[in-house]
């Protein structure tokens, strides 16, 4: 019969409750979830920031911490974090502002060569269109005399990429601005969430899984972003040495696709390949740029990232896909980025409770470990010591 179960409200731990047949069950949760997914998406320009910022601070909440226990003040801390963050930020634009104006104003003669190199696909692709324009119009209904057909312009890329533009200024703005708060104030909302705990066994429970998860996060995206520093270096120095033009844009575009596990590399893969074919006129030696290029994916994907983040945080391939492909549908590339690291802290959550043990293992390559026996970064003394 019953899966979910509703306190009657009379306020007696001993009163009879009242239980729902699994259908009903079933249906309360699924349409709480559509109507979630729906809220979020719809108010991604509020939860984005949220989101980024709370995962901005899971990653520096241990350094706040550190030096808060050597009588630094996490205000401060969170002030110079947030800083150095901005400061990343705008050197990465400055260096990308050259090279993009320059391949955005030789985009032209660039496509012009692309085509030139792929000429004899031409007929091939043209047979295609128009088959495919055939196919269209045998269901349309012919057209009466006199009749015109309104068709909608669409916003070209410059001006598509002005708006992706601001609109991510704007989120970062506003994530690094309640980053400060939460990374200043983030034990006041610790000591609530222990408060507002039943038991002491909650109360522990609690604070295991808000250090697990900081401690988790923190580790992951510190490690990746280490990692990805790297990678893009090795690019860089790699396209510079082949005499690709403009090698810091590989290296920076490199060091954030590799944020988007599978499709970044894809992504970046491409965009070589297509700049070393018009670059140079061999075709053997203009493969070399892009087989680079996936040599050092595979070596860091298949080697350098499991060495370093261990089994643990191993997560299933699968799962990850369809994180990145539901974090880019609801927020387009930043959701793409942000898919994985919030695939971690889902996962730290189903190591802590047993009923979610099924999707946990789901989620990571290796069984996930019980509740009772997963290790936990030492809880702030002065958390449990809070008066009620």
């Amino acid at each position: 019969m019953a899966t979910l179960i509703v306190p009657d409200g009379s306020g007696d731990p001993e009163a009879p409750r009242i239980r729902l047949p699994k259908g009903v069950s079933v249906a309360i949760i699924g349409t709480f979830a559509i109507l979630l997914v729906g809220a979020v998406y719809y108010a991604r320009s509020f939860f984005l920031p949220l989101i980024l910022a709370l995962l901005i601070t899971f990653t520096f909440m241990p350094m706040v911490r550190y030096f808060h226990r050597r009588g630094i003040p996490p205000v401060v801390t969170a002030v110079v974090a947030v800083l150095a963050i901005a400061a990343i930020g705008a050197c990465a634009v400055i260096l990308l502002a050259d090279p993009v104006s320059k391949m955005i104003g030789e985009a032209p003669s660039l496509m012009a060569k692309l085509k030139e190199r792929f000429a004899f696909l031409q007929r091939p692709m043209a047979m295609l269109s128009e088959a495919g324009r055939q196919v269209s119009q045998i269901g349309e209904p012919p057209a009466a005399d006199g009749t015109q057909r309104v068709v909608l312009a669409q916003p070209g890329f410059l001006a598509w990429a002005a708006d992706t533009l601001t609109g991510i200024g704007t989120t970062m703005g506003a994530t690094l601005l309640l980053t400060i708060f939460l990374l200043a104030s983030s034990d006041t909302f610790l000591q609530k969430i222990v408060r507002s705990a039943a038991s002491l066994s909650d109360k522990k429970r609690s604070l295991r899984i808000v250090h697990d998860v900081e401690y988790e996060v923190s580790r992951y995206l510190i490690t990746i972003t280490a990692i990805n520093l790297c990678f893009g270096t090795l690019v860089g120095l790699s396209m510079a040495a082949y005499g690709m033009p403009n090698p810091v844009a590989f290296a920076v575009a490199a060091t954030f696709l590799n944020y988007i596990p599978y499709i970044g590399a894809i992504i970046g893969i491409t965009l070589t390949a297509a700049v070393s074919l018009i670059t140079f006129p061999a075709f053997t030696f203009a493969m070399l740029p892009p087989l680079t290029y996936l040599a050092f994916h595979l070596l860091e994907g298949n080697v350098l990232t499991p060495l370093t983040l261990g089994r643990r945080l191993e997560l299933n391939s699968v799962a990850i896909l369809i994180a990145v492909a539901f974090g880019g549908w609801m927020w387009g590339i930043i959701g793409a980025i942000v898919g994985v690291p919030l695939l971690v802290v889902i996962k730290v959550f189903c190591d802590h409770f047993p009923r979610l043990a099924t999707f946990g293992a789901f989620l990571s390559e290796a069984e996930p470990a019980p509740a009772a026996e997963t290790p936990a970064a030492p809880a702030d003394e002065t958390v449990l010591a809070t008066k009620p």
